[in-house]
């Protein structure tokens, strides 16, 4: 009784058997039931691409946080940080992108949550310090950005080389312009629609 190699291959009575694959294509021998070879059918094998350090071109994004939201946007950047929107990613190696942040200090928190929110930090000495969201805006207000988008990347060393290129700049102008920038709209993802009267 001859049995179709597919359904060897699905859990038929003898297993398939893989020979040597060469250039992505595996060869792989199916029998019948009583064990005699029916054929040899090649199979297009599939092979995950892995990056490596250095090989992937890094490009220079420009952001304006303007009126956009703490944490839809530093979501966003976070992917472009680790380099999630490229087909190529490789979550052990640095594959991800520049980006410019322009007017951190516009940017809006939703609700009540520039009084009620609040940063805890512990300096090594009794007690723990704390200051409200709105504080934190008026002395460095990259820092809110900063904090949201570090703690969105993964908690290792890599992390820390992908938040280093991460730049945040007050006001409308950086002193990146050598590097070229694309302006990329971030942030916007998720936003509601405007309706027109």
């Amino acid at each position: 009784m001859v049995r179709s190699c597919a359904w060897l291959l699905r859990g038929g009575s003898r297993p398939a058997r893989p020979l040597c694959g060469v250039g992505g294509v595996a060869k792989i021998r199916c029998f019948d039931t009583r064990g005699r070879d029916l054929e040899v059918a090649e199979v297009a094998g599939t092979k995950t691409y892995m990056a490596k350090p250095g090989e992937v071109q890094q490009k220079w994004w420009l952001v304006d946080a303007e009126g956009k939201i703490l944490g839809r946007l530093a979501s966003e950047i976070a992917m472009v940080l680790m380099g999630k929107h490229r087909p190529t990613y490789t979550p052990h190696v640095d594959t991800g992108d520049f980006v410019i942040v322009v007017n951190v200090e516009k940017i809006v928190l939703t609700g009540n949550k520039w009084a009620n929110k609040v940063y805890t930090w512990y300096t090594g000495h009794p007690g723990l310090r704390s200051e409200t969201a709105a504080r934190r805006r008026d002395r460095e207000p990259e820092a809110i950005l900063r904090d949201a988008v570090r703690r969105m990347l993964p908690k290792n060393k890599l992390a820390r080389k992908m938040l280093s290129k991460l730049k945040l700049v007050v006001g409308p102008t950086h002193e990146h312009q050598a590097q070229q920038p694309e302006p990329i709209e971030l942030g916007n993802r998720f936003a509601k629609k405007q309706t027109q009267p």
